[in-house]
């Protein structure tokens, strides 16, 4: 990893350091947590589509029936969501508000922002069935304007500090599988593109995002791949073949995600430093998947919130099946994780092996970050 040595007491700092962190350590910052940026969608969404005039909502019950409120955020999962348990790693006084949140002001605004948005891809036309969402496009418009507010609160210099110390996490991508190219049969995408040249226009585009998000200030970006897309409850219930997972939308996963990495390694090559980090959140979800037994997890192909085969089908809404213990089953509706399923993603994203993430955890990271500000 290409990082400042500005002294040799600083390279000896930077070998012990990392001799000391060691499989399954998170770091909890003593000093002011670093500002965190979320970008992507409703994995990563916690309320901004709360106030926008779309169906991609999470903002009535059961959704958070396990968040310390007891109420729905807007946050698609029964509790926490990754954000949040990413804040929390890193030693977080809160998460980030929703971009939108009319509560994102004054010092709130330097613990970061969330600009996620529910239905969102790569593409601009990927979830134009939800209407009014916040597009690609317009949550790095919103992180410019974001900046111009922080600046007017602490400066320009202490600006361009907080956005080079800061964390940004984006997810995105499986959008543009189940609501465009998959959404239905024989889809505009698909009529345009054969599955691998899809793959290949998505991490060409995808490649665009990332580089604006630096150019606009982000100097450590967590990039997270698709999960095993065929396997969620909605995809069992709807394209599952023998109660099995849907062989071409894993068959999209496969391609993508391998492919992601590479575009990663090259950015970096051509920036000379690790400015992405990944993390293969694809075999993440699949050791659970395909094991959730060993996890504690009583099942991975029914979701907790739904109704129809696998409760796959649907909205999750009050009138929906609801299980009485969210800690048995790893997805929570038809297409998102539970809290506990969240937790070991997070997990392996702090402190998991090169298998899981790359080139290195983010406890790895934020050890060096910290012997280089």
């Amino acid at each position: 990893m290409a990082v400042p040595r500005p002294s040799n007491f600083i390279s000896f700092r930077m070998i012990i350091g990392l001799l000391m962190v060691v499989p399954g350590m998170v770091i909890h910052q003593t000093e002011a947590a670093r500002a965190f940026f979320v970008f992507g969608d409703s994995l990563v969404d916690s309320g901004n589509n709360n106030y926008l005039a779309t169906t991609a909502r999470a903002d009535s019950p059961p959704y958070g029936i396990d968040f310390p409120t007891h109420r729905a955020t807007g946050r698609f999962s029964n509790g926490l969501n990754i954000p949040d348990l990413i804040s929390e790693s890193i030693g977080a006084s809160e998460p980030p508000l929703p971009y939108l949140s009319p509560d994102l002001r004054g010092r709130r605004l330097l613990v970061g922002a969330n600009f996620a948005s529910a239905g969102i891809g790569i593409l601009n036309d990927t979830g134009i069935q939800f209407l009014n969402i916040i597009r690609m496009y317009r949550q790095l418009e919103y992180f410019q304007e974001y900046q111009q507010r922080v600046r007017a609160l602490i400066g320009a210099q202490q600006t361009t500090r907080l956005l080079g110390q800061a964390l940004t996490l984006i997810t995105v991508g499986g959008n543009d599988f189940v609501n465009n190219y998959y959404l239905v049969p024989y889809s505009a995408r698909s009529r345009q593109f054969a599955l691998p040249d899809y793959v290949k226009f998505l991490i060409s585009e995808y490649q665009k995002l990332l580089m604006s998000l630096y150019k606009l200030g982000a100097q450590r970006v967590l990039v997270t791949g698709t999960g095993p897309m065929g396997c969620v409850p909605a995809e069992l219930a709807m394209r599952g073949t023998n109660g099995g997972c849907s062989a071409e939308l894993q068959r999209a996963a496969s391609l993508f995600n391998p492919q992601l990495v590479q575009m990663l390694r090259k950015l970096n090559r051509k920036l000379g430093r690790n400015v992405f980090i990944g993390a293969n959140t694809e075999r993440m979800h699949t050791d659970f998947v395909s094991n959730p037994t060993a996890f504690g997890f009583v099942t991975s192909k029914i979701a907790c919130c739904g109704q129809g085969p696998n409760n796959g089908l649907g909205l999750c809404t009050v009138a929906s099946n609801l299980c009485p213990n969210r800690n048995i089953y790893a997805f929570w509706d038809p297409f998102h994780p539970s809290e506990k399923a969240n937790r070991l993603i997070v997990q392996q994203i702090m402190s998991g092996s090169t298998k899981y993430m790359y080139p290195m955890n983010l406890s790895t990271i934020m050890a060096l970050d910290s012997m280089t500000t």
